[in-house]
């Protein structure tokens, strides 16, 4: 596979993801690159929401970019790049989970977790007051609302995420959960009700800052994809 599109189209942030994908196909390494550093962060959280651990989320995603990089030719437009890669990361989790620890499917967990046996989650009430002006205490903060997060139902918990974590829409949300807008809003408030109202209020404003993803970590990881990818040899169109 040959670089010589990217010496007649110039990459860079502006470039669409359409317009990456299409170079992709043509084996374009700076193009992969770009989409895979441009959707770490999204692909990691939404992992790590099934996950609940950081080094096993990164191993999902790293493996989900495989995976979607590798079959270019059966995607067809139909959704969104960003929710085509997003439904094989969370596939890849789900199956690892299901592999470990045989699960039912997330409609079962959904029954199970509405029946009443999941109970407001009780946080230290010095958590509500924590001083934004200490970095430490934000720290800890910081701490508490992800074991929090973590501890949530396995399909509210993806729905938290994508939606409160990450900031997608609802429409997007379920999109790429495969669900219905309205499935998206019920998960969404059975999460946030599990969360301690006063924390939820003094900690919204940094969601935004919960599982990073970025640095020199996503370049390593787009490394690894990069490499990964165009030692398999496989077809892409």
């Amino acid at each position: 596979m040959g670089l010589a599109s990217d010496r007649a189209t110039t990459i860079d942030e502006a470039t669409s993801d359409a317009e990456l994908v299409a170079l992709a196909r043509g084996g374009s390494e700076p193009a992969v690159r770009l989409l895979v550093q441009r959707h770490n962060r999204q692909l990691f959280r939404a992992a790590r929401g099934v996950m609940r651990d950081n080094a096993e989320a990164e191993d999902v995603v790293q493996e989900a970019y495989v995976r979607a990089f590798t079959s270019l030719a059966s995607y067809r437009g139909e959704a969104s790049f960003a929710t085509w890669l997003t439904r094989i990361t969370l596939n890849e989790a789900l199956g690892r989970l299901r592999r470990r620890r045989p699960t039912g499917e997330l409609s079962e967990l959904e029954n199970a977790a509405g029946s009443g046996a999941a109970s407001v989650i009780m946080f230290p009430m010095s958590m509500a007051t924590a001083g934004p002006e200490s970095e430490a205490d934000r720290g800890h903060v910081r701490r508490v609302l992800e074991r929090a997060v973590d501890d949530l139902p396995d399909v509210y918990r993806m729905v938290f995420v994508l939606r409160d974590v990450e900031g997608l829409s609802t429409e997007e949300t379920a999109e790429r959960l495969s669900i219905q807008p309205g499935t998206a809003k019920t998960r969404l408030h059975r999460a946030r009700r599990l969360l301690r109202v006063a924390i939820e209020r003094t900690l919204a404003p940094r969601f935004s800052e919960l599982f990073p993803f970025g640095g020199q970590r996503c370049s390593r990881l787009a490394d690894r994809v990069a490499d990964r990818v165009f030692a398999a040899a496989q077809p892409w169109r």
